[in-house]
């Protein structure tokens, strides 16, 4: 009998090492993945309203950046974690451009403020390392992949490898907010920009890669970061 993983899905993630700006992003989506604990919202002004509404949607999932896309798998929580390891040791670290504070369709999110070849040539190693413990999407997830139109290229990396954003798709970012109107979107960038700006440093440092599960309460935790030593 296959060994049952304690963990509902895995994700490979980018998340910023112990700090101001992963401090900020633990409190205003009010959950810390490291501590795997809930995190009080931030008082700012200027929002249409409260935090804990604006944050909903991307809360259980933690601040971070996808590198590699959860996914359910039988595997053992050893082998997940040895081949991230030697996935690591493989990549040097390195610094991609800064972030900046971006609106993404209808949602807020920190993007990078230029195109990073050696980020998206990690991330997609890290979609590679994983993905022969991956078991296949199921119908309910494709649904929900696809209720937001894909382009023919998403279509064939969601077929290939589980998610529509790998390889040429990918965008690195990090999810501040779920969807929002425009002009919601409008007053929630004007409220965050003075309060996130000063965060973000010339360079974004892209020294370990974090591997994250989702837990029994529906929230992603971090397991382990695993330094990049190549």
């Amino acid at each position: 009998m296959e060994k049952e993983t304690p963990w509902r899905r895995y994700a490979l993630y980018h998340t910023p090492p112990p700090g101001p700006l992963a401090a900020f992003g633990a409190c205003w989506l009010g959950w810390d993945l490291a501590a795997g604990a809930a995190a009080a919202h931030p008082e700012i002004a200027g929002l249409p309203r409260p935090v804990s509404e604006l944050t909903e949607t991307p809360r259980k999932y933690g601040f971070h950046g996808t590198l590699k896309a959860p996914f359910r798998t039988r595997a053992p929580l050893a082998e997940i974690e040895e081949a991230s390891a030697a996935l690591a040791r493989a990549v040097a670290p390195f610094a991609a451009p800064p972030l900046r504070l971006s609106r993404l369709g209808s949602f807020l999110a920190l993007t990078l403020a230029a195109e990073s070849p050696a980020l998206s040539r990690l991330a997609f190693r890290c979609v590679e390392a994983l993905d022969g413990f991956r078991l296949p999407p199921d119908e309910r997830e494709l649904a929900r992949r696809r209720a937001s139109p894909l382009t023919a290229g998403q279509e064939a990396m969601l077929a290939r490898w589980g998610y529509p954003y790998v390889g040429p798709e990918f965008r690195f970012h990090m999810t501040l907010t779920g969807s929002l109107p425009p002009a919601e979107a409008r007053a929630v960038e004007a409220a965050l920009a003075p309060v996130v700006t000063p965060l973000l440093g010339p360079e974004t440092a892209m020294g370990a890669i974090a591997l994250c599960g989702e837990g029994a309460d529906g929230r992603f935790h971090l397991i382990r970061r695993f330094a990049l030593a190549g």
